[in-house]
């Protein structure tokens, strides 16, 4: 988290938990190789041989890491959170 959002205080502390479950899901949908869906849909033993070869980093099986993706794809994660959000906004509106 940034600098100056660290002690910002969370209007709904549990939509945290929602949001990084569509972070994962959507970069699965996206095919972006992040968290630990993208292990168990690839195979362990073909993650340890890559990784054992050099060509997928060890590094690139962490849950949380995300240095090994573009820009342009992170954004489109955040993106379609943003997305989805606006839509569910929309329908608790519609639902007054």
């Amino acid at each position: 988290m940034a600098k100056g959002q660290s002690g910002r205080r969370k209007i709904v502390p549990e939509s945290e938990a929602v949001i990084d479950q569509w972070k994962y899901e959507i970069a699965a949908e996206l095919g972006l190789p992040v968290g630990k869906s993208w292990v168990s849909a690839n195979g362990a033993s073909d993650v340890e041989f890559a990784t054992e070869l050099g060509t997928l980093p060890a590094s690139s099986i962490k849950e949380d890491y995300w240095g090994h993706i573009a820009t342009r794809d992170a954004g489109a994660v955040g993106g379609n959170i943003t997305r989805r959000l606006v839509q569910k906004a929309e329908e608790i509106l519609q639902g007054l």
